[in-house]
This record gives structure tokens, C-alpha cells and sequence, in this order.
């Protein structure tokens, strides 16, 4: 490499730059100022992950660095945004709740920071190897974020969960990589994509590395059936933990099943496309149905996360310009409307102190605190996909791009599990406003006030704001094709 392509190199990666020696300094703050800098350590890294943003969306940059194995483009651009969003806002949120999660050391927000990169790479990865990189520096963050809080038997039973059944998932993904390397004889997407064009390059060995591929990646965004994890964690974790995971990581984990179905595994269409059908309808079906049992809103919201991946998933299936569009917004509304939830969940707390949990606690929120009611309501009936509420469109550009791709019965499938999933949404709805109150919650900090806030004017009023957020999606959804 000459010292011309380093330089641009480094240019294109500035965002990971900015992250990676954020994360060394705040260590090294961390470190020598001692146990009580986590407040301060907090702050710092919102603010480097809020400069690795803005480096992004002011100073953008196009083009391969490091040899081709990093791609910086508009479809990398508008989800690292997605994701950086994701990241600050849930350590935006943990900052007030730091102390009784055991989330005030300053490993937590180093970790967040570290983990953030490697979505980051993730997103821009361009070659099998660099993509796992990527993968395994965001896993192993989260690993030891979801057990941080040690004294929770809950909290490490989650952090052990994710770590054995995520090792398992890293090892399906890496024994698909190397078939796919052994029957292609590369690891760049675009090579890959080129040795598939040669007539007979479509062999057993090859499909079978394709699915191993899919399968491990499924797992990193829940879906069937390699959810198994997910209801558990979201349950044992720290609850500003379970926003994080809930956000961030599966807006990268889709962005790098978009891109390497859409570039690397382009000319085999088919085969992968049968995959996504069987793990979207698989995972909208669930999500609608095993929620409506659930009497815990995080397990309601980890069950509700399954389905909405399988939506998402429906976008992905179409393989057209269309469905990478709708993906795009889908995981920005997700997002917005997750970030919110649990923006309410964790404002579940009695006056004495203690957390609650259960659906049933938000019996008669309306009389006890109705700015609350009526966000959580907006939300609730956006992630059940009414109109004219964001989720609503969500939905609805992914099953258009469905139906474009003659994909018929996978839409009339969504839509049927729509119906089925509004269920769980609208028993939230309803023990709100027509249910007696069993007890108030103490007063709601201004953090997350701020936050549901948004995402409550944010699903409300997309209607009129949706324009410039599909338009910025509709182009860097075209860099991939």
C-alpha cells in the first residue's frame, strides 16, 4: 500500500478512528481516575460516539480502503448513522439508572464504545474476514455487557446464555465462510459474486456454506429458529443493556445480511431467497403467537422483536432495490420504536424504589400518568402497525416490495401475523386505559421523558416528516445495486 492509498484509507475509516481511540483514552481515564469516573466516562463516550456520527454525515466519503476488505458507500452511511443513533441513546438513558444496574463502572461505556466499532466494521465490511472481525469485537462486548451487573443471578444467567449459544452461532458462520472460500476461492464480496457467474460454480459445497452463512447471522438478529436466546436475555440483563441490544446490533446485524446477499450471493438468488422466506414467515408467525402469553414486557417486547425482524426479513426477501429500501426504514422506525419502549420500561418503578416488569403493572397508567399513557399507546399501536403511525408505513413498504418480487404469500402471511400481533399490543393498550391502578410510579427522570417523548412525536408526526427519511434511504439503498 503506498502512502497515498493509506491516507485515503484512513480517511474513509475516520468514524472507526475516532471510536477505536475514544475507547483506549476512556479506558485510560477509567483507569486512572479510578472507581468513581464512571459518570464522567459516560459522558465522554456520548460525546465520541456523537462526533463519529457527525464525522459521518458532514464529512461523507465513498469509496474501498484497506486493500478492498472495507467499503465506505451511502447504504454503509445511512445504517452506521442508524446505529450510532441507537448506541447514544442508550447510554443516554443508563446514565440515570447507572447506580442501582451496577452500569456506573466506567468499563460500561468503554465496552458500549467498543462494541459500537465493531458494528461499525461490521456494516462496512467488504470480505468474509473482515465482516467476522467485526462481528466477534461487537459480540464479545456484549457478552460481558449483558453479565455486568454480577450481583443479578438473572443478569449473568443472560450473559452466559448469549455467550454459549453466540459461540455457536460464530462457529456456524465461520464453517460457512470457509466453504464459501473453498468453493469460491475468495473472500471478497465482489469476487464472490464473480467466481457464482462462471456455469457449474453453483455446487452442494457451496449452498451449504451459503446457508451456514444465513444461519449465523440469523442468530445475531433473532431470527427463527435461532431465537432461542432472546426472550431470556432481554429478561436478564440490565434493562438499559436490553435497549442496547434491542437497537445497535440489529440494525448491523441486517445491514451485513443485506449486503452480503445483495453483492456476494447476488447470482445464486434463489437459493438464498428461499432461506429468508422460510425465516421471515418462521419468525413473524412466532413473534405473533408466543407473545400473547407473555406476563413480562421485556419477554413481550424480546417476543415482539422476533416478529418484527421477520418483516424486516420480508424486504430482504423481495432481493430488489425496493425491498433493500423498505428494510432500510423498517429498521429506522424498529428503532425508534424500541428505543422508546424501553424508555417507558425502565421508568417501571414504584415510589419506594422497586422495579416492576409485568404487563400488569401498567394497569391504569392513564389516571396515574397520562403523558405516559398516551406515548406508550402511540408506540404500542405503531409497533402493531396502525395508521397513520410510523410502524404502519414500515410495513407497508416492506410488503409492497414483496409484492413487486411476486412474493404473494409471503405478504398475505405478514399481514395475517400483523392481525395476530396487534392482539398483545392493543391488551397493553387496554389495561392502561381501562383497567383500576394498582399503584403509581415514582416521578419519571428527565433523560427518559426526553427520549419517549421523541420517539412518541416521532411515530406520530412520520407521516409528515417520512419524506426526506425514505428519500436519503431510496439512494443509499441504490449504492448496493
Amino acid at each position: 500500500m503506498t502512502a497515498e492509498t493509506i491516507s485515503l484509507s484512513l480517511y474513509l475509516s475516520a468514524p472507526e478512528i475516532i471510536l477505536a481511540i475514544g475507547a483506549l483514552v476512556l479506558l485510560m481515564i477509567g483507569v486512572f481516575a479510578g472507581e468513581r469516573s464512571g459518570p464522567l466516562v459516560s459522558t465522554l463516550a456520548m460525546i465520541v460516539i456523537a462526533v463519529s456520527g457527525l464525522w459521518l454525515i458532514f464529512v461523507p466519503g465513498d469509496g474501498l480502503a484497506y486493500g478492498g476488505v472495507y467499503l465506505a458507500d451511502g447504504f454503509a452511511r445511512f445504517m452506521k448513522v442508524l446505529a450510532l443513533i441507537g448506541s447514544f441513546v442508550a447510554l443516554f438513558m443508563s446514565v440515570g439508572l447507572a447506580r442501582e444496574n451496577q452500569l456506573d463502572k466506567f468499563e460500561f461505556p468503554v465496552l458500549l464504545v467498543l462494541c459500537t466499532l465493531g458494528i461499525m466494521l461490521m456494516i462496512s465490511a467488504n470480505d468474509l474476514i473482515a465482516l467476522y472481525l467485526g462481528l466477534e469485537l461487537q459480540s464479545l462486548a456484549i457478552y460481558v455487557i449483558a453479565a455486568i451487573n454480577r450481583d443479578s443471578l438473572k443478569s449473568t444467567e443472560a450473559g452466559l446464555k448469549y455467550f454459549v449459544l453466540g459461540a455457536l452461532s460464530s462457529g456456524m458462520l465461520l464453517y460457512g465462510m470457509s466453504l464459501v472460500y473453498g468453493f469460491t476461492g475468495h473472500t471478497h464480496f465482489a469476487d464472490v459474486a464473480q467466481a457464482l457467474t462462471v456455469e457449474g460454480a453453483r455446487s452442494l459445497g457451496l449452498i451449504f456454506g451459503l446457508v451456514f452463512i444465513l444461519a449465523g447471522i440469523a442468530f445475531k438478529i433473532s431470527a427463527v429458529p435461532f431465537h432461542m436466546w432472546t426472550p431470556d436475555v432481554y429478561e436478564g440483563a440490565p434493562t438499559p443493556v436490553t435497549a442496547f441490544l434491542a437497537s445497535a446490533p440489529k440494525v448491523a446485524a441486517m445491514a451485513m445480511m443485506t449486503r452480503i446477499v445483495i453483492t456476494a450471493f447476488e447470482p445464486v438468488l434463489t437459493d438464498w431467497q428461499q432461506v429468508i422466506v422460510f425465516i421471515s414467515i418462521a419468525s413473524m408467525l412466532l413473534g405473533s403467537f408466543a407473545a400473547i402469553g407473555q406476563k413480562n414486557i421485556k419477554r413481550l417486547m424480546a417476543y415482539s422483536s422476533i416478529g418484527h425482524m421477520g418483516y424486516a426479513l420480508v424486504g430482504l426477501a423481495a432481493g430488489n432495490q425496493t425491498g433493500v429500501t423498505g428494510v432500510m426504514l423498517y429498521m429506522a422506525i424498529y428503532m425508534v420504536m424500541t428505543l422508546g419502549s424501553f424508555a417507558i420500561i425502565m421508568s417501571m418503578r414504584r415510589k419506594d424504589g422497586t422495579v416492576v416488569e409485568n404487563v400488569s403493572d401498567l394497569a391504569g397508567l392513564s389516571t396515574t400518568n397520562p403523558f405516559m399513557a398516551v406515548v406508550l399507546t402511540a408506540l404500542m399501536f405503531s409497533l402493531a402497525g396502525i395508521p397513520p403511525l410510523a410502524g404502519f408505513f414500515a410495513k407497508y413498504f416492506v410488503f409492497v416490495a414483496a409484492i413487486e418480487a411476486k412474493l404473494y404469500a409471503l405478504a398475505v402471511i405478514g399481514v395475517l401475523a400483523s392481525v395476530v400481533g396487534a392482539y398483545y399490543y392493543l391488551r397493553v393498550i387496554k389495561l392502561m386505559w381501562f383497567d383500576e391502578a394498582t399503584g403509581e410510579f415514582a416521578r419519571v427522570s428527565g433523560s427518559l421523558r426526553l427520549v419517549f417523548g421523541l420517539s412518541g412525536l416521532f411515530v406520530a408526526a412520520y407521516v409528515l416528516i417520512g419524506g426526506p427519511i425514505g428519500g436519503a434511504a431510496e439512494l443509499a439503498a441504490a449504492t448496493l445495486f
